[in-house]
């Protein structure tokens, strides 16, 4: 889950100003924790606490209303009872890292991802988006090797992750779509060998750079083990309270 934040926070400032590189620094003044954090942050919320996903979203978007949502989603947050709205944006995606760590079994890791997703993105591809992130977190912390987890979201999602980011890169484009932008941010964590590799890999594609490096930095951390610390450290200034203290739920409950 902190590899999701981390990721957020770090591709904050390249969201609207992109680059191609992966030689930059990792903290600035203009980095901000944004909707992938709170939102995240909600999902974490409503799994350890037994909350509806829908009551737990809204709560979160309202704690902080001005992170940095899409229009569709600010609707949904200041309308009690609104339904979803068939989003296939990467939203789904981009929060559903806390079901890869809190469920047990891969079966409950689709079922829930699913379940986390259709509050919102009920369209079959903002929840496909949302199952293969989540599994592949699962299937990482779980010690599969990089084919496997490769292997396993092509056959059953319809990724092409056979591309590399060199092929990726030249014509690539700003996507909120989760099928113009979770197989992309996949691939940044197959060809990484480290965090923070994933990281810079996922921000050099010049696209939603928070998200992609958000839902990057959510598989790498299950890949390779806690978020280095000299991340955590500069990490957690931009923690309010209410995040820290979900985070330290979390981590207990994993």
């Amino acid at each position: 889950m902190l590899g999701a934040i981390a990721g957020d926070i770090i591709g904050s400032r390249f969201e609207h100003h992109p680059t191609q590189s992966t030689d930059f620094a990792l903290f600035a003044p203009q980095c901000r924790l944004t909707d992938d954090t709170v939102l995240t942050c909600a999902v974490a919320d409503a799994l350890l606490n037994d909350r509806p996903y829908d009551e737990s979203l809204r709560d979160w978007f309202r704690r902080y209303p001005d992170a940095g949502y899409g229009a569709r989603f600010i609707r949904w947050g200041m309308t009690d009872g609104a339904g979803p709205y068939n989003s296939f944006g990467n939203g789904s995606a981009m929060r559903v890292s806390p079901v890869g760590w809190l469920c047990g079994e891969l079966e409950t890791v689709l079922g829930e991802a699913a379940r986390s997703a259709a509050a919102t993105h009920d369209h079959p591809e903002g929840v496909k988006g949302a199952q293969a992130v989540a599994s592949a977190i699962w299937l990482a912390r779980k010690g599969e090797k990089k084919i496997a987890v490769k292997q396993f979201i092509e056959e059953n999602f319809n990724y092409n992750l056979s591309r590399t980011l060199a092929e990726i890169r030249p014509g690539y484009r700003f996507d909120v779509s989760c099928r113009g932008s979770v197989p992309e941010a996949i691939i940044c964590f197959l060809e990484a060998d480290s965090f923070e590799s994933a990281i810079r890999n996922a921000i050099s594609l010049g696209g939603d750079a928070d998200t992609q490096a958000a839902i990057a930095g959510s598989i790498a951390e299950a890949c390779y083990g806690p978020v280095p610390e000299f991340i955590r450290t500069r990490v957690r200034p931009f923690l309010p309270p209410d995040i820290q203290e979900i985070l330290r739920a979390f981590d207990l409950n994993q």
